[in-house]
Parts: C-alpha cells; structure tokens; sequence
C-alpha cells in the first residue's frame, strides 16, 4: 500500500501556495495524505528526507519548480525507489507542463498522483546539485534576479517583462565549453540554457525537441546578440521558433564542461546558484528519477 506524503510551499505562486493550501488538504487528506509545510531554505530536503525514512513512497510537491526541484534532488540523494507528484502552485512549473499536468485543476492533479502511474525520467546534475527541469547561465540569471523585484506578476508575463527591462542592460559573459568529446559553444554569449525539459520561464519552449528521458541535455546558446538581435530572439522564443536564427544553436550532449572567467551565478529549475568554481561539469543521469504522470 503506497503512502503519500504532500509537501506545500506556502510562499510560492507569489502567495498561491497558501491561498490554495486548504483545497489541498482536503482532496489529498481524502486520499489519506499527510502533509509538511516549508518555512524557509532546505525545509523541501528536510521534510523529503523524514518522510522517506518513515516509509513514504510518494512524496508530492505542491508549488514551482523551484520546490519541485529540491524535493526531486532529497528524493536523489536517498537513493530510494521514491515517485514524485507535481501539483502546480508556484510562479513557472515548467516541468508540470512538459509532462502535461494540469496547472489549474487540484482535483486532476490529485487523480493522477492516486492512479500511480510512473514514468522515469532524466536528471541533470552540476556541482553535486540534481536539477530537473533547466540549468541557466547570463541572461536568465539576470531576469531571474530582476523577477524577485517584482510582486505584482508571476509566470509567462513575469519572465517576459523582466526579459523587456534586462535586454539592453545585460553585458554577456565569455565561455569556452566541451560537449561530450567535441566542441562546444565558445566566445561571447548572451544566455546558455542546459534543458532536460522543454520549456522554462513559465511556458517558453526553449528546447522543443527536447525529451525528458531521452539520456542527453539540450544544450540551447545565444551568442552576442546586439540590441535588435535580442529583441528579434525573444520575440521568436515566445514562439519556439528561435532555433535557427543567427547566433542561436542547439546541440544535444550527454555531458558538458563550461568553463568561464571565474565562478557564475546561474539558476537551477528557477532557483539561484552561485557556482564554486569557473569550471563545471553538468550531466544528465539517465531514468533516475520515478515521476507520477497522467
């Protein structure tokens, strides 16, 4: 008999989470859950962590990515044969769009998460950090910054209004990178993304071919796009129609080695990182992760 143990963010969606937390106490305290609520940092791993070790077996995360994501790597670090439900409850979960749960149907999330239905799936890793969804370097690091300034949106728009204000004012950042044993994007770029999944920033498709079990990162580059280049870029990612412009490539790899100036900034599955060192190893674990689908 499966135990399933919820764990609410009540600070995600900007708010949502707590609005939505009695809704899910209800559908899922029906199912026979019971339930932890975060209160700061470290509260998902936490919380992962005890409920595996009392014998929990699927552990629901309600909120983003960025819970979705570090409940995801507590569920890793175990080592147990442990399936992860998504509930969307925060400002992106991209991921709960890739795997086509429902971003506004609690009751729908709560059915599929009962009927147990698994599917394995990839995993990235960077500086012994598991991410499910994207690892971000330049330009996403930036509108993810600029996006904690800002209160009043949240998803798709959110990303898109902080993207407007950060295209003239990001500078690029250098890079030199290896993908597998061959080249990969070197020189000045705007933004690096590493996808596992499709999309990010609430509903972009930056990597439309993606697949979440497919055994490699898309990796997805922007070089040093003048002004107007960015502007005609975005306006293309909003689309999925950005592959193929000049400057932006798409190359898939099952291991990639970056190296920068020094130490980056960069986001995991929408959460900030500051790297421990200029040169990073990120690769993806194939199926390593049981993820509850509809």
């Amino acid at each position: 008999m499966s135990r399933t143990f919820v764990i609410l963010n009540p600070h995600s969606g900007k708010g949502r989470g707590r609005k939505i937390e009695p809704r899910i106490r209800e559908i899922f305290g029906a199912q026979g859950a019971e339930f932890g609520l975060t209160a700061q940092a470290g509260d998902e791993e936490r919380l992962t962590a005890s409920a595996i070790a009392s014998g929990f077996d699927r552990i629901v995360a309600v909120g983003g990515d960025g819970t979705t994501s570090n409940i995801g790597h507590a569920i890793m670090e175990s080592g147990r044969p442990v399936a992860l439900g998504l509930v969307p409850g925060g400002t992106g979960c991209d991921l709960a769009r890739s795997l086509d749960i429902p971003q506004n149907d609690l009751v729908r999330c709560a059915e599929i998460i009962a009927a147990g239905r698994v599917r394995s799936i990839d995993v990235g890793r960077v500086e012994g950090r598991h991410f499910l969804n994207v690892a971000g370097f330049g330009f996403d690091m930036a509108v993810l910054e600029r996006s904690f300034q800002v209160r009043w949106l949240r998803g798709e728009l959110l990303y898109l209004y902080c993207a407007l204000l950060e295209m003239k004012a990001y500078p690029g950042f250098a890079l030199r990178s290896v993908l597998d044993d061959g080249p990969g994007p070197s020189g000045t770029h705007m933004m690096v993304i590493v996808a596992n999944a499709r999309k990010f920033g609430g509903g972009f498709a930056i990597a439309p071919e993606a697949s979440l079990d497919d055994g490699a990162l898309d990796i997805v580059s922007f070089g040093d796009l003048g002004f107007f280049a960015r502007l005609k870029a975005m306006s293309a990612l909003i689309k999925g129609r950005h592959n193929g412009l000049p400057g932006i490539a798409t190359t898939r790899a099952r291991r990639a080695a970056f190296e920068f100036t020094a130490p980056p900034t960069f986001e995991t599955d929408g959460e900030w990182r500051q790297a421990k060192s200029a040169s990073l190893i990120i690769e993806t674990l194939p199926k390593a992760l049981r993820v509850l689908v509809p």
